[in-house]
């Protein structure tokens, strides 16, 4: 589901992307593969490289290199052990919040099947107007393509 949100005007700066997908396989196998976020270039389409400034605990502070304009960008990660990651983008062209959540489904027996949430709250209000659609619409894409990618590594 794509919320576009307008504030002053008709031009969309304010975005609110969720999507989800349940894949057949344990939480510890999902947990491990998408925790690990040096691999994130693997699963997001237009994150291209990843350049750690710091960890402490579960705490990630880092540079990306995102887009086809290759702009450099700042993260804040936040990994919550078996739950759930929250990504700040603190600095760079687009600011968001992306939380990828896990849910073990309970309603398997053999606790096979897992839910991941993606949730986004992006600001387009940093990129040309004429762009923030192409935007948008790429965005939503790369979400369905992410959880795709998953579902194939762990399933």
């Amino acid at each position: 589901m794509v919320t576009p949100t307008s504030l002053g005007g008709d031009a969309i700066t304010m975005v609110l992307i969720n999507d989800r997908r349940e894949v057949s396989a344990p939480l510890d196998r999902v947990w491990d593969s998408v925790a690990n976020v040096d691999n994130d270039p693997k699963y997001w389409p237009n994150l291209q490289t990843v350049h750690n400034i710091s960890k402490g605990g579960n705490v990630i502070e880092r540079q990306v290199t995102v887009g086809f304009r290759k702009s450099k960008s700042r993260q804040t990660i936040l990994l919550n052990p078996k739950k759930s990651i929250e990504m700040t983008m603190t600095e760079g062209p687009v600011r968001s919040t992306r939380v990828v959540t896990l849910i073990p489904l309970d309603g398997d027996n053999n606790n096979n099947k897992t839910k991941i949430d993606i949730s986004w709250n992006i600001d387009l209000s940093g990129i040309p107007i004429l762009g923030r659609s192409i935007m948008n619409n790429n965005l939503t894409k790369n979400t369905k393509e992410v959880l795709s990618r998953i579902a194939k590594v762990v399933e």
